[in-house]
């Protein structure tokens, strides 16, 4: 019999076809847009965009891919070029079903964009939290180690600041020679 292949081709006809009447509803909803409430010194502007507006609702039906060969102008002949070169999709011949097919997945694509799911939007918030801390967690760990750095540096010099201070002679006095080169060396790093 048919194989799963067809079935979904089925399937994702029928999801395009359904995203098409959903355009021509939203365009009959527009029609009742335009009124005679115009200001008078800009009304002829309101009247041009409304005559192209129009005039592009008429073409839409000729161009769709449902009245015949013809492709949506939504893809672009460059673009499916483009696929053609990169993809196995379109054959060179340029079968239209699959050009349909191809600018559903396109239109669908747009479609994902703009409408997620709440499940879409749990996981996207989850990702972002767990991005979050994560950084917080790597700059913690930083700012930890910078810490601990700085304290074996200060510990490290108070050592030798001790060994210095703390020598005596053989008589058990405090060696002031090496107390005032140890003075003499912090002056000299301070200017």
């Amino acid at each position: 019999g048919r194989g799963f292949a067809f079935q979904r081709k089925q399937k994702i006809e029928r999801q395009y076809r359904k995203l098409l009447r959903k355009g021509r509803k939203v365009q009959s909803q527009q029609d009742d847009q335009f009124t005679d409430t115009y200001p008078e010194h800009l009304k002829h502007l309101y009247l041009a965009e409304e005559e192209m507006l129009k005039k592009r609702r008429c073409r839409a039906p000729e161009n769709s891919a449902l009245s015949g060969e013809k492709l949506n102008p939504a893809v672009d002949s460059s673009v499916l070029e483009t696929i053609r070169c990169h993809c196995t999709v379109l054959p060179q011949d340029g079968d239209e079903n699959k050009a349909k097919v191809l600018n559903f997945f396109l239109l669908q694509d747009r479609v994902k964009f703009k409408k997620k799911t709440s499940n879409q939007k749990a996981k996207e918030e989850y990702e972002r939290i767990k991005a979050e801390r994560a950084r917080k967690k790597e700059e913690a760990e930083k700012r930890k180690q910078q810490r601990e750095a700085a304290q074996r540096l200060y510990k490290q010099k108070k050592m030798e600041a001790y060994k210095i201070l703390s020598k005596k002679t053989k008589r058990g006095q405090p060696n002031l020679n090496l107390q005032m080169e140890y003075l003499l060396q912090k002056i000299e790093q301070n200017t």
